[in-house]
């Protein structure tokens, strides 16, 4: 319940951010995926927050890439020891969307 109250909260103050239907998307499949077990927009919890990962690879062209596999396959050293489980249950199509869209994310003082 206190689950998915947050994300009814999150998602909420994501649309009202920037009037985006993808926003609210992308964080239900965030959710649906097991994402913000370790994750969080704004906050480092096992894994980094995903403003500083977008920060990170904002201008890396080949970054899209090389996250959609860590993301499926695992890794670690490039945040810390904390390592990264795969996530091969997730689709790849879908791990592409939601990694593409977590580096679209401004910095947290662009948000309004």
């Amino acid at each position: 319940m206190a689950t998915s109250l947050l994300a009814a909260a999150l998602a909420s103050c994501m649309a009202q951010a920037d009037g985006s239907t993808e926003d609210e998307a992308m964080i239900d499949l965030a959710w649906d995926s097991g994402c913000f077990n370790c994750h969080d927009l704004d906050k480092s919890l096992r894994g980094p927050a995903w403003r500083d990962v977008a920060e990170r690879y904002r201008d890396d062209d080949e970054a899209l890439e090389r996250l959609v596999v860590t993301v499926r396959d695992g890794g670690s050293g490039n945040w810390g020891e904390e390592r990264m489980t795969p996530n091969r249950r997730v689709a790849e199509e879908d791990i592409k969307r939601l990694v593409s869209w977590l580096l679209s994310l401004p910095p947290a003082e662009e948000e309004s």
